[in-house]
């Protein structure tokens, strides 16, 4: 049992270190490295069909980047997060979209500003934030740990960029 625990952790380190590279070339304003290889990552359309104009995200007065988010037809409230691995789903946030949290399989180990939590897989069938939409999103559902849904690489890096500016957070999509 404790080589399996142990695979898990290192796979979690792995993607850690992965998404550190993914959000410094993202902030350089560098395409994220996955574009060519999935090109039906970015996804981001108006009704018209056609792709959308970047999208921003006003800085909150606390220094940090809030938006509500279309997640499969639910409004959550993110804290954008350039430093987490995915986006993570606080239990109250996934019972709110109907999921049901009590029978997720909490196989994964995550380390949260609050300590070690587990962690439940899971696929967002799409999540839009101010235009910009990505189907088909990784997502974590956390046990424990979080005060606020965080709005993660695995959205982001999806994107053909991001950029912090002083007074917002652009996404390219």
């Amino acid at each position: 049992m404790m080589g399996v625990e142990m695979v898990k952790f290192a796979m979690f380190a792995m993607m850690a270190a992965l998404s550190a590279v993914g959000a410094a070339q993202a902030l350089n304003g560098l395409e994220h490295a996955q574009r060519n290889a999935a090109p039906q990552a970015a996804v981001a359309v108006v009704d018209g069909g056609q792709p959308s104009a970047p999208a921003s995200i006003s800085k909150a007065a606390d220094g940090h980047y809030w938006t509500q988010a279309d997640v499969d037809g639910h409004a959550v409230t993110f804290l954008v997060d350039t430093g987490a691995t995915a986006v993570a789903l606080t239990p109250d946030d996934a019972r709110r979209m109907g999921i049901d949290v009590a029978s997720l399989d909490y196989a994964y180990k995550v380390a949260t500003a609050n300590g070690e939590a587990r962690a439940a897989k899971i696929t967002l069938a799409n999540v839009t934030v101010a235009g910009a939409r990505v189907n088909d999103v990784e997502a974590y559902v956390l046990d424990h740990g979080l005060s606020t849904s965080l709005l993660g690489m695995t959205y982001l890096g999806r994107l053909s960029a991001f950029e912090a500016t002083p007074t917002s957070m652009i996404l390219r999509p």
